[in-house]
């Protein structure tokens, strides 16, 4: 009898082990994420091929600062990152190079191989970069260069390596993200109505509150928006804010505004592992915040899934 028991018990646990190994990454569940508060699963579930836009993937251990002082963020490895996936359910991912890393692309570039064909990467790169080099960067995943230039002192780049990188990178299909606080964005209008690559402005173009949509910043963008070659990331809903959590209502309403004008033009991110921010923010409910951001699914899906496919070069049909 306690043979025939211990029999039962064994085979009970290998069917739920089975039927574990065969949930999606988009049945989502209770998991705690290092980087993230909270442990319940998002609400809302991840359509098929949903796409964390902005993330980014930190390893000390095999690949240390390229610079002295440079600040790494623990627990931030692509191992924690799939914890991540698992809990919001998204199945793609574009890894884009933190600042801590300068131009050393290394790090994304391995979580890229890693991820495997759901993954894409953003660099970081100087004017000095060779043919050579650009050619491996391809070759990696990379369909992107990133400016984050919110504090010129301490930034990788500078705003006089946009045009230039822009137009070196043109050819390849690449575009030009752009971090940069809104009263750059706004002095630099001339510069973005130059640039020959698509643009992609992080983090909704740091528009501040409680100023909004008056803003100038938001015009800005709109109207490079409204012609067409322009993208606008719906991530870091913590910054900027006055409201603040769990609603965000002020950045609700101007993530609203960019869905409304443009659902073609607009992806999600999450930010993780949150580099900038000391409490961090509950990830599923950041993602969760789509439903009042775009509350129709077929808007959700195309932000979510068409949106970065065209924007990032997934195969539409490809089964993740």
């Amino acid at each position: 009898m306690i043979a025939r028991r211990t029999f039962i018990k064994r085979a009970s646990m290998l069917a739920l082990a089975a039927s574990t190994s065969r949930l999606s990454v988009r049945d989502g569940f209770a998991q705690q994420v290092p980087n993230s508060s909270g442990s319940e699963p998002a609400t809302l579930k991840a359509p098929p091929g949903a796409c964390d836009c902005h993330h980014h993937i930190y390893d000390a251990v095999r690949f240390p600062p390229a610079t002295p002082g440079g600040r790494l963020i623990p627990d931030a490895r692509l191992e924690e990152f799939r914890l991540l996936q698992r809990r919001i359910g998204t199945t793609r991912n574009i890894v884009v190079t933190p600042s801590a890393y300068v131009t050393d692309n290394r790090v994304t570039l391995d979580a890229i191989a890693k991820l495997g064909a759901n993954a894409r990467g953003v660099a970081v790169i100087h004017p000095s970069i060779s043919d050579a080099e650009l050619k491996v960067l391809v070759a990696g995943g990379i369909r992107g260069i990133r400016f984050s230039i919110t504090d010129p002192a301490t930034a990788a780049t500078t705003v006089d390596m946009i045009e230039p990188l822009s137009k070196r990178v043109n050819p390849l299909g690449w575009h030009v993200q752009i971090n940069m606080g809104p009263d750059q964005i706004v002095a630099n209008e001339a510069l973005w109505n130059r640039l020959p690559t698509p643009i992609v402005f992080d983090h909704m173009g740091h528009v501040p509150q409680p100023a909004g949509l008056s803003h100038p910043v938001y015009g800005v963008i709109r109207r490079l928006v409204d012609k067409g070659r322009t993208w606008v990331k719906l991530s870091v809903t913590y910054d900027n804010t006055v409201d603040g959590p769990p609603g965000y209502a002020d950045i609700t309403k101007v993530a609203q505004a960019y869905v409304k004008a443009a659902p073609e033009r607009t992806v999600w991110g999450s930010n993780w592992p949150h580099p900038n921010e000391t409490n961090k923010p509950d990830d599923a409910m950041l993602f969760d915040l789509m439903l009042r951001w775009a509350p129709e699914e077929r808007t959700r899906n195309r932000i979510l899934v068409q949106n970065p496919a065209e924007l990032y070069g997934f195969a539409t049909g490809r089964k993740v």
